[in-house]
Formats: structure tokens, sequence, C-alpha cells
């Protein structure tokens, strides 16, 4: 059985379809990526998975548990970074994880290894002791992708997790996401339109536009189905075909 399970998800917006009718598997241990353009519908299919939005229709399950019957079971096995996530700007990096620790961990010891994962994760040597309000959006990315993934939890939801970021951030990101599903067998779901990001870190993608996925593979598979050198390209050639239907 898969991890995680979409059977013909919908979510309409009034008229507008943000996810129409789209269905894919996640594996026990993959990095599956969920990639397109702005607007294509990837972060609506995340908040749905992350139990924030309930579908318009069809269903879900992550771990045997549906989405919205079992949400609170869902949300004890998920971890969620949206794309706009902040830290408190007066706590230090060390004061934020260990606030964020404490809605999930009781035991004492328990909460100081959580927490000092958490400090081995973001990589932000003695800056993790400064307050947040005064990192850079890279800084304050890495002790957000900390926070989700210190707990080690079974499915990880990230959306767009180096948006903004330089070059230096990122590459530094990417190699966390990727280190941490490799190490900790966590599955992870990463939305990008940074198709270049998505063929490094993932395992299979799914291209997605306008609500609906255009086609699944790994990213060697879809770059020889469709003779690219890249997913850019490949995301290219599969929207002329999709116009040419």
């Amino acid at each position: 059985m898969p991890l995680v399970e979409v059977i013909n998800l919908k979510k309409y917006f009034g008229k507008i379809r943000a996810v129409d009718g789209i269905s894919f598997t996640i594996e026990e241990g993959e990095i599956f990526g969920l990639i397109g353009p702005n607007g294509a519908g990837k972060s609506t299919t995340l908040r749905i998975l992350a139990t924030i939005l309930k579908p318009t229709e069809g269903t879900a399950r992550i771990w045997h548990y549906d989405v919205v019957k079992d949400a609170d079971k869902v949300r004890k096995i998920i971890s969620y970074l949206p794309e706009e996530a902040g830290a408190y700007a007066n706590l230090s990096g060390r004061e934020y994880l260990e606030f964020m620790a404490r809605f999930w961990v009781v035991d004492k010891e328990q909460l100081r290894k959580v927490v000092e994962e958490g400090i081995r994760i973001a990589g932000l040597g003695d800056r993790i002791n400064d307050k947040t309000k005064t990192y850079s959006k890279g800084m304050k990315r890495r002790l957000l992708l900390a926070r989700a993934l210190m707990f080690q939890p079974k499915f990880a939801i990230l959306d767009e997790p180096t948006s903004g970021l330089d070059v230096v951030h990122s590459l530094h990101v990417r190699k966390i996401i990727k280190d941490y599903a490799k190490n900790n067998g966590v599955t992870i779901l990463v939305s990008s339109h940074n198709m270049l990001e998505v063929d490094f870190l993932c395992d299979r993608v799914a291209l997605i536009n306008k609500g609906k996925i255009l086609d699944i593979g790994t990213p060697k598979e879809l770059k020889e189905k469709y003779d690219a050198e890249n997913l850019e390209e490949v995301f290219v050639k599969v929207m002329k075909n999709e116009r040419r239907n």
C-alpha cells in the first residue's frame, strides 16, 4: 500500500476549479514532486493533504487515514511547511524550536532531543541563539524546515521550500531535504515551480496545470518520454501537446 493515496480530488472556489480531479500515490520513503506554474493547484492540493482545506469531491488518505474523516490522526503523523511561513521575531532560533516542540512533546528529555535535532538540521551555528528578526530569509527558511522535520514525521509536506532564496541557501535547503529523507525514511511531498530543483530532489514528479495532472513519472522517464534535456523542457512540450488536444 502507498503511504499517500489521492483519488479524483477536486477543490472548487465558486466557479474556479483550483484542483480538478487529480489522482496520484506516494510510496513510503519517496520524495514526490508536484510541479507547475503559479496558480496550477499545487498549494491547494498540499493544504488538503495537510487537513487545512476540505476537498469539494474525491478522497485523500495518508497512512490509511482519510484527511477529512480522520483529520486529527493525520495531523499527528504529518508536518506542513507553507510557502509563507514565518517565525516569531523576538524569539531566538533555539527558543522558537523549543516553543514549537512543546506542542508535541511533554517529556523533558525527549524535548531536548527534538530541539537538538532541529538545531542540527538548521545548521545555523551560533546564530541559533540570536533573535529570528535578525535572520536573513534563507536563515529563517532553514529554521522553519528544521521545525518541520525535527519530529521525524511520517509524511512532510513542503510548499515551495526554497522560494525567494539565493543560490547558497537554496542548495543547503535541498541538501537537508534529500539527506533527511534518505537517512530517516521520511516520506516527503515537495511543491515547486522550480523544475530544475525538483529534478535534483525527487524520485517521481507529477506535472500539474490548471488543476489537472498532465503526466507522472521519474525525472529520467519524463525526459526520455519527451526527448528533453530537463524538466522545464518536458513541461513546455507537455503544455504544447495539451494545447493541440
